[in-house]
């Protein structure tokens, strides 16, 4: 790769750098200027702890010998950058205290808490430095009119650290066919995105602004099938790593406790459709909470009814007759 092997990161940076596309390629991805990186490369200042981070993300190909000289380099390294040991497994405490939640919690309290709870964990310990990262479960989305067939997906409880909105429950949306949770809750397989900005093909995430890569896991029991926890990073390549698909996982099997028994579906029953973008989404559901409360009023007899889920399956419905109707606008906001 070279004619010589780097003495220190400093040169291994400058040599990366020498020229203007390597350059440009390590601004784009840390958002730094480019006399800051020289700074580095001259040993005028030093990154942060992030950077270093952001840096092994940012260039995969020379990702373990960076590794090996920010490990020679700062005696700390291993300790708030790349240490696979904060991913090896979910602390036995906080197994201990969902199972609590999962026996003392009533029915109609169950999903939303212990989702909650296991997605705030599941931040914590995949994004501990909070550089950008969102998590939400998405779920099968069974309405009465085309019931037992499952035509899309809903995102549901989220959570995410900055520069994304703590939280997410206020931009849920549908996500169809076209998604990476489509994807993998039609496949019962998980599936991964590594750079959106290098695979423009790819199956869209959460299509936040910023997110660079993304990652997510079929949520199962007993061979039927939820949704899927749907993870997105700012920082590409970020689900290289095992460590952290493994974790993903064991994050996805422990939130199917928030479910009940009904809630999984056999897969020959999911036929997913294609779905608007989201910003043609917005338009369906400006007005939802007057339609929830609406909703609320005319349902207050019919306990039985949810009206969230009646609204949602009512915005569903208007989406795809327009469809069928080959309608091509759609509400304005």
């Amino acid at each position: 790769m070279f004619e010589k092997e780097p003495k220190d990161w400093r040169e291994l940076l400058s040599w990366i750098t020498n020229d203007s596309a390597g350059m440009q390629r390590v601004i784009q991805e840390l958002g730094v200027r480019d006399i800051t990186i020289r700074r580095w490369i001259k040993g005028e200042s030093e990154p942060r702890p992030q950077n270093l981070r952001r840096l092994v993300s940012a260039l995969p190909e020379y990702r373990e010998r960076l590794l090996e000289l920010f490990s020679e380099a700062f005696e700390d390294f291993s300790e708030f950058s790349f240490n696979e040991a904060s991913y090896q497994e979910i602390p036995a405490k906080f197994y201990m205290q969902i199972f609590q939640m999962r026996g003392t919690i009533s029915p109609t309290q169950r999903y939303w808490s212990i989702a909650n709870a296991v997605i705030s964990q599941a931040l914590s310990q995949l994004d501990p430095e909070n550089l950008g990262m969102a998590i939400t479960v998405v779920r099968c989305m069974v309405s009465k009119r085309y019931k037992p067939k499952v035509m899309s997906l809903r995102e549901s409880v989220g959570q995410a650290t900055s520069p994304w909105p703590g939280n997410l429950e206020q931009q849920a949306l549908f996500l169809g066919v076209e998604s990476l949770a489509g994807y993998v809750v039609s496949t019962c397989h998980p599936f991964e995105v590594q750079n959106y900005k290098e695979d423009e093909e790819s199956l869209p995430g959460h299509q936040f602004e910023m997110e660079q890569s993304a990652a997510a896991y079929p949520i199962l029991y007993a061979g039927r099938i939820a949704g899927c926890l749907l993870v997105s990073s700012i920082e590409p390549y970020f689900f290289l790593q095992p460590a952290r698909l493994n974790l993903i996982a064991d994050y996805a099997h422990l939130i199917s406790l928030a479910f009940a028994p009904e809630d999984f579906i056999d897969p020959s029953l999911i036929e997913l459709r294609l779905m608007p973008l989201h910003v043609e989404q917005k338009a369906y559901f400006k007005n939802f909470r007057k339609r929830l409360t609406d909703a609320r009023l005319k349902l207050y007899n019919q306990r039985d009814i949810d009206a969230e889920q009646y609204v949602w399956e009512e915005i569903e419905d208007e989406i795809f007759s327009r469809r069928l109707q080959n309608e091509s606008p759609v509400p304005q906001p």
